[in-house]
């Protein structure tokens, strides 16, 4: 890959909100030379701190819906589309967003750095993916738990969609005035 196609690269990745960690990863330019780039594009310097990690993110129900969504996208254009492991990153997180764009002002629930995680973690097999035995679809499961799999839009967690900014603007639609 010449230069200018990884400062382009560089340029999409940071501009979708990679980490740095991310960035030097997948391209060969110099952390110092991703630091400017970030910088003089953002004009803020990269958020400091770990990668994430762990799987258990991945699992829990809004979070592994959005994942799974991607991870079908990421697939069918690995399959299909004969991009590099990267291009395929860009163009299916790009086709998320356009699915299951922010709320204004809001981040997307599957950030870039996470669904990088998870196609490394479906690479490696901390993860994989089952077929919901209701309706069919393909989500991201814990290697162990593929048989008899319900996803969680056949079988809606009780609590689900119920976060604290939706329990208190119910709770101060109900306060008398």
């Amino acid at each position: 890959m010449g230069e200018s196609r990884e400062i382009q690269l560089a340029i999409d990745l940071i501009l979708l909100g990679a980490r740095l960690q991310l960035l030097e990863t997948e391209t060969t330019l110099s952390r110092d030379r991703l630091l400017k780039l970030y910088k003089e594009l953002l004009g803020v310097s990269p958020p400091k701190g770990m990668l994430p990690f762990s799987t258990d993110w991945f699992l829990t129900w809004q979070p592994n819906i959005h994942a799974s969504l991607f991870i079908g996208i990421h697939r069918q254009l690995m399959q299909h589309a004969g991009l590099e492991s990267i291009d395929a990153l860009v163009k299916a997180y790009r086709l998320y967003l356009e699915q299951m764009p922010p709320e204004p002002g809001a981040e997307p629930v599957l950030s870039l750095t996470r669904a990088w995680t998870l196609v490394r973690f479906l690479n490696s097999s901390m993860l994989e993916t089952a077929r919901c035995r209701q309706c069919g679809g393909e989500f991201i499961v814990q290697p162990q738990r593929r048989q008899r799999f319900v996803c969680g839009l056949c079988r809606v967690p009780s609590r689900a969609g119920k976060t604290r900014k939706v329990l208190d603007a119910r709770a101060g639609s109900t306060q008398p005035d």
